[in-house]
């Protein structure tokens, strides 16, 4: 077992949702499959076996094909996601075979490799069995593969992210032995579906951090400001005609608003526009000054230029916001609805100077998804 891995004891973990799959949920999603790969044939062999294993089993497998066809089009479903144009490069790492909470940790960590590379990112999602009648499969209970811990420090401050206090208290009660900084990376906690959890500190090869500089300010570098290349989503459930694969992280890459104006920005996070404004020598005492508004951008600026500087992918929000409709037209002459959830496609900065902030959009919940994990 590598030393980055620690097996400890049981712990009270959430209870799991055991569920015996629906015939009516599967037939849909094996129909779209075959309507949208009509040279496969063979649809309603298919569903008779479907049909039989679900009677069977309560469940049924679905075909490497099948696989990656769902975790694609559960991004192209994904209402709140603005990157959504390049839903059929996403590469999926089917690694349904890996059961044990070890082997789980090891492909996250490769996950985070290969979706890392040279900086240059790659979409990515890697799916781990799913939940069986009687069987959970293994989660990792991360949000995602790599956040920063948040400390409460005795004075009741708070160094690091505010938004991971309570994970960084259960990892610390697991065993973990972090430090007390304001970007220390959390461990994984990997529930094994049965049995004890495993704790996996992140091997520093597999987290690529891109520290934050301006390129006309010199004393940003002096914020100590940094930020992971990599959004790995680690807490959603990949449903795929009936079938939640409760562990199936995936990625995309970050748009730069993401860090500038949420991360880095929102009071209840990094809260970072107040020492910006400070810096810029600009006028707080009244909001009318629109020094969080100049705050803001300058921020931005610093993230665009350091992850480009760094030659890690990464996009704008102008940009995106093309792209956004470029899909959502593709989608249309497919004969297709693209869901879209107003208030998360518009970017948190500027939204009023992007093309996807003047127009409405349909939001009905389509499957195959990433929904929230019971």
């Amino acid at each position: 077992m590598p030393t980055w891995i620690r097996s400890l004891r049981p712990f009270d973990a959430p209870p799991l949702m055991e569920r015996v799959a629906d015939f009516r949920e599967a037939e849909r999603f094996i129909r779209l499959f075959h309507a949208e790969h009509p040279t496969d044939g063979g649809m309603h062999a298919r569903l008779r076996d479907v049909a039989r294993d679900i009677t069977r089993h309560g469940t049924y497998t679905h075909t490497f094909e099948e696989l990656q066809f769902g975790a694609r089009v559960a991004w192209r479903n994904s209402n709140r996601c603005i990157g959504r144009l390049y839903w059929q490069s996403l590469r999926v790492r089917d690694r349904r075979d890996v059961t044990g909470a070890e082997g789980v940790a090891l492909e996250c960590v490769a996950h985070l490799r290969e979706a890392t590379g040279d900086g240059r990112i790659r979409p990515t999602i890697t799916v781990f069995p799913p939940d069986r009648p009687g069987h959970p499969a293994p989660r990792v209970l991360n949000e995602q593969l790599i956040r920063y811990a948040g400390h409460r420090t005795r004075k009741g401050s708070i160094i690091g992210d505010p938004r991971q206090i309570e994970f960084t208290a259960l990892a610390r009660g697991l065993g973990w032995h972090g430090g007390l900084g304001r970007f220390d990376v959390l461990p994984l906690i990997i529930d094994p579906g049965r049995g004890e959890p495993l704790l996996c500190n992140l091997p520093g090869d597999a987290v690529l951090e891109v520290p934050i500089t301006h390129p006309v300010y010199a004393w940003f570098a002096d914020l100590g400001l940094r930020w992971h290349a990599v959004p790995a989503i680690s807490g959603m459930c990949l449903e795929i005609g009936g079938v939640c694969y409760p562990c199936a992280p995936f990625n995309g890459w970050y748009m730069g608003a993401e860090i500038g104006a949420r991360n880095l920005a929102d009071t209840d996070r990094y809260d970072q526009l107040p020492v910006v404004a400070e810096r810029l020598g600009l006028d707080t005492s009244t909001e009318r000054s629109l020094w969080r508004d100049h705050a803001l951008v300058e921020l931005n600026v610093a993230v665009l230029h350091s992850f480009e500087a760094a030659g890690v992918t990464m996009t704008d929000h102008h940009t995106e916001s093309g792209r956004f409709l470029t899909h959502l037209e593709r989608e249309e002459k497919a004969g297709r609805t693209c869901p879209a959830e107003w208030s998360w496609i518009v970017p948190p900065i500027s939204g009023g100077a992007t093309p996807v902030f003047h127009r409405s959009y349909d939001n009905p919940t389509l499957t195959p998804t990433f929904m929230p994990r019971h």
